[in-house]
């Protein structure tokens, strides 16, 4: 009898610990409610290692409110990016709690306001790689892509981060996924800016998009065009296993790719780029030849196809390019401001020649020459960056440009005028 007694003490004091746990977890949510979640986690915090052992419904509601809390302290700006991620993880444990319980009590709420969640993380990635924190902007982006699986867009931008953060395992690991996929990053993608919070945000819907611009919450809708990513993706996979020393599936990376898509021009590009890496300049030739022969009105192939020839210090055939660009469609920016960083990266040139000429006459006599050459570039650069700036009259930094070789012009006039004229 004394044994009975003993079990039934024991199992009446386990009642009690749970009883309690149920009573903090719920005093945690009301400081969540309060607005006080620093203090909602420390009372969390003391029963973390009891919540193993609880009843489904206790531990799916401390995963909640853990969650919120977390979500709590980000809206607060406190580590905003790590407690994102940590929230995810919480509602990532309740999920598989109401899973396997078979009981949805919490994870219908965490679900409905996934799309407010996903655009933290977003907001966090590009703001984190602004800041050349890369490997966190991956990060942000990948929980992003786990939350909305169907915006892998969110995984694309999650490899690019982990390749400038120079995470080539990672970064391979999502190239990989793409790849299984197929994703090309083509098609339509729908944008409007939050009123409340004053940034811009992506639909994968015109619809979802409309129907917020209906309800008053979201203005300024645009639509964008994505151009195909295969040929990056591809050439990324490819660099990183050259970079391993694994030329072979390098090269097959790509040849597969493009048999798979023949008519795929940027994963020709991407094959006649790795051929520059690779130093097999006779591929690389051949390739950009049959790339300009066969897309001759094609802006972007042609346009790439100066950027290419720019790697290669090939600069006559991406200046040649540049220019047959700018006939293709004479607005293009991109390639008058190719022209003009194309032609003053040869002034750098000059000037180490000049900076190494003495001081008698022969060399005097180079040294006049080389200005006057020096000037003649400055002046070809002129009509390219005042197309640019006609073009795009905000962007400072062609503006900046055209002042420095007004200056090194002694064109005081000009100089004063676009001084008096540029938008900062």
């Amino acid at each position: 009898m004394k044994k009975n007694y003993t079990i039934v003490a024991i199992l009446l004091l386990f009642a009690g610990t749970i009883h309690a746990q149920k009573n903090q977890i719920k005093a945690a949510e009301k400081e969540v409610n309060n607005g006080n979640p620093q203090d909602a986690l420390i009372i969390l915090k003391s029963i973390e290692f009891q919540v193993y052992n609880a009843k489904d419904e206790d531990k799916a509601l401390y995963y909640f409110v853990q969650g919120n809390a977390l979500v709590g302290l980000a809206d607060k700006n406190i580590d905003e990016s790590k407690n994102l991620i940590l929230a995810l993880q919480s509602y990532q444990e309740l999920a598989k709690v109401e899973s396997e319980s078979g009981k949805s009590n919490y994870y219908g709420q965490v679900k409905g306001s996934s799309r407010s969640l996903k655009e933290k993380l977003v907001k966090n990635a590009i703001s984190d790689s602004k800041k050349n924190k890369y490997i966190e902007s991956a990060n942000m982006y990948y929980e992003a892509y786990l939350l909305d699986k169907k915006d892998t867009i969110n995984l694309y931008s999650a490899a690019t981060a982990f390749v400038n953060g120079k995470d080539f395992i990672s970064a391979l690991k999502h190239y990989e996924t793409l790849k299984a996929i197929d994703y090309s990053g083509t098609g339509t993608f729908y944008y409007a800016v939050n009123k409340t919070t004053k940034t811009e945000e992506r639909f994968l819907k015109a619809y979802d998009r409309d129907h917020l611009i209906n309800d008053g919450t979201y203005e300024k809708p645009r639509n964008e065009i994505g151009l195909s990513k295969r040929g990056l993706i591809y050439k990324n996979i490819a660099l990183i296993y050259f970079q391993n020393g694994d030329n072979e599936k390098a090269k097959n990376a790509i040849s597969d790719a493009r048999k798979k898509n023949p008519e795929d021009n940027s994963l020709a590009l991407a094959e006649a780029e790795l051929s520059l890496v690779s130093k097999d300049y006779v591929s690389y030739k051949k390739l950009v030849t049959a790339l300009s022969q066969k897309n001759p009105n094609d802006l972007d192939v042609i346009f790439n196809l100066g950027v290419l020839s720019t790697k290669a210090n090939n600069t006559v055939d991406a200046e040649n390019f540049y220019l047959k660009a700018i006939g293709i469609d004479p607005k293009d920016i991109k390639s008058y401001i190719n022209l003009s960083i194309l032609k003053l990266e040869s002034v750098k040139v000059i000037n180490d020649d000049m900076d190494k000429l003495g001081t008698s006459p022969i060399e005097m006599k180079k040294y006049d020459m080389l200005k006057t050459k020096k000037e003649e570039i400055y002046k070809s650069v002129i009509p390219y960056l005042k197309k640019a700036i006609e073009i795009d009259p905000k962007d400072t930094e062609i503006s900046q440009n055209l002042l420095s070789v007004y200056n090194a012009l002694d064109m005081t006039a000009e100089y004063k005028d676009l001084k008096d004229r540029a938008v900062y």
